[in-house]
């Protein structure tokens, strides 16, 4: 498994171990400092880690008991720990062992649990926690009372879903039309985008999206300045 993410990678061996490399300023690597590492350092001596998102100057990642941890910079609340701390080596959210996929932005995190409900927390200046406010969360809330989440992928200040049904939905951040709605409104809880129910991936960018259906053809919105949509435009 692997992650970028701002000025630092992340990446999960087969073994379980957990690795990072790049800028560590804030803690993000997880080594009880604030050194850089131009070569991969591995994160404790633990060999149960599942899936791993880096953000911008932090990282989230889920164990194979379902447990959630994250480090690095905790300024709007996004390491979940009930504070805005910065910390520098893995901390446990809470204490539930149902978490199952993990997606980390700029400065919010979101969560998706084995029952299939959805979390997010951290900053919510765009709605981009997808709760139907813009406070600011340091707590996992939980976004709507649906149980068919299945992948979540965060944009920069926004988050792109996809629920069992093949739906794909889109909050947060809407400028340059990243959220898919034909328009550059912010949205505070999720939108459908389009009807289809055929989307099986989906990754966030800057103001972007990037989709996969199940006919396998890729498609993409929002934000294309430096040729991001990939249109040749």
């Amino acid at each position: 498994k692997l992650s970028a993410g701002y000025e630092f990678s992340m990446a999960i061996k087969t073994d379980g171990t957990l690795w990072g490399t790049g800028k560590n300023t804030i803690g993000q690597l997880a080594q009880g400092n604030t050194t850089s590492y131009s070569s991969p350092v591995q994160v404790g001596a633990y060999t149960d880690w599942l899936k791993v998102a880096a953000g911008s100057y932090f990282f989230a990642s889920v164990k194979t008991d379902g447990t959630l941890w994250t480090s690095g910079s905790g300024g709007n609340g996004q390491l979940g720990h009930g504070n805005r701390s910065d910390i520098s080596s893995p901390v446990q959210v809470g204490a539930l062992t149902d978490w199952l996929e993990v997606s980390a932005g700029y400065k919010h995190t979101v969560s998706i649990k084995t029952d299939g409900t959805l979390w997010a927390w951290g900053q919510n200046t765009q709605g981009q926690l997808g709760d139907g406010t813009t406070t600011e969360r340091s707590s996992p809330v939980q976004v709507g009372a649906l149980t068919t989440w299945l992948s979540v992928a965060c944009q920069y200040q926004g988050v792109g879903a996809i629920k069992t049904d093949g739906t794909l939905w889109a909050w947060g951040d809407g400028a340059d039309g990243g959220l898919g709605q034909n328009n550059e409104t912010d949205y505070s809880s999720p939108v459908q985008v389009g009807a289809l129910t055929t989307w099986s991936k989906v990754s966030g960018g800057r103001r972007s999206m990037v989709m996969l259906k199940t006919d396998g053809t890729l498609w993409t919105v929002g934000y294309g300045e430096y040729g991001e949509i990939g249109n040749g435009a």
